[in-house]
């Protein structure tokens, strides 16, 4: 039930935070081995980084890892809530710069060009973590929880003064597709005054309006708008999932963010893995398989990708 990629996929963009062009290739791995980035600017032991919740480094704009010998990868969530939302669990993902490429701020393109490679299923057994009691990460107002459950089920809600953007709460159960139709396509968003100051500190040198939904007050400066009214907060929830992944496997639980960033995320799976009475492995049988958000996806799904 583990799967691969039946093809190769190669995608090239630019990072949000270095403004560096980046070439990302995807290849077929073996059954057991995880989504493993392997840094083509590098060479020997030190370009491979296993995408884990333990190797994941402080950092408040994105997800970055840090294998033992130093070497980074940053802006990891994007794809890897992909690979959650389709259902692929095995790949060997090629990258010769520091940062995955933003391409359109969202998660479709990865998602589009997984589906359009397919997947192969393995001859090889699923598990995942299945969440046994509550467990809480918290910083002031911001809070991210984990709650027994049959499946995968995220709730967010964030709150800022920008009127383009709000207080927004949604509610998804992440079976049956509904990454596909409800999340890949949100795209990240920022205030403009926050871009500006990023830029004077060299930071977001790849950001543009047309890889991110920037607001000024109650305008929505990006050409075009908003994908979805709540563009935003899904996009938040796309994150989450996305570092969640870097569990290594599914999990069975309800993920509730509030105003929750990458950094609190992954303080809530640390606290998760630091106490052994809170969750379990369990082989994942069919009937719980079906409540997996990457479940029997296929190529001609890709019309549901905005």
């Amino acid at each position: 039930m583990q799967t691969t990629l039946k093809e190769t996929v190669r995608l090239t963009g630019t990072g949000l935070h270095t403004g560096r062009p980046a070439r990302l290739t995807l290849k077929p791995a073996p059954a057991g081995s995880g989504i493993v980035f392997y840094r083509t600017d590098i060479s020997g032991e030190a370009a491979r980084i296993p995408a884990r919740w333990d190797l994941v480094t402080p950092s408040p704009l994105n997800s970055q890892l840090r294998n033992e010998a130093g070497t980074t990868l940053s802006t990891v969530e994007h794809l890897m809530a992909a690979c959650a939302g389709t259902g692929l669990g095995n790949a060997r993902v090629e990258i010769d710069g520091p940062e995955v490429p933003v391409l359109d701020g969202s998660s479709a393109p990865f998602a589009r060009a997984i589906l359009s490679a397919g997947l192969e299923v393995q001859d090889a057994s699923l598990t995942a973590i299945e969440i046994l009691r509550p467990v809480e990460a918290r910083s002031g107002q911001a809070s991210a929880r984990l709650d027994p459950g049959a499946g995968l089920v995220v709730s967010f809600a964030i709150d800022f003064p920008d009127k383009a953007i709000g207080r927004q709460v949604k509610t998804l159960d992440m079976a049956n597709g509904a990454f596909l139709r409800e999340l890949c396509d949100a795209r990240t968003f920022c205030r403009k005054a926050d871009v500006d100051a990023m830029r004077a500190q060299g930071k977001a040198l790849g950001g543009t309006l047309f890889n991110a939904v920037v607001v000024e007050g109650d305008k929505v400066l990006t050409p075009g708008g908003l994908r979805h009214p709540d563009e935003p907060v899904r996009h938040k929830m796309l994150d989450a999932l996305g570092d969640l992944a870097l569990a290594g496997a599914p999990i069975l639980g309800r993920y509730t963010g509030v105003r929750a960033g990458h950094a609190m995320t992954n303080q809530l799976l640390r606290a998760i893995f630091a106490e052994p009475s809170a969750w379990r492995r369990v082989e994942v049988s069919e009937a719980t398989a079906r409540r997996l958000p990457g479940w029997n996806l296929r190529p001609s799904d890709l019309s549901r990708v905005a």
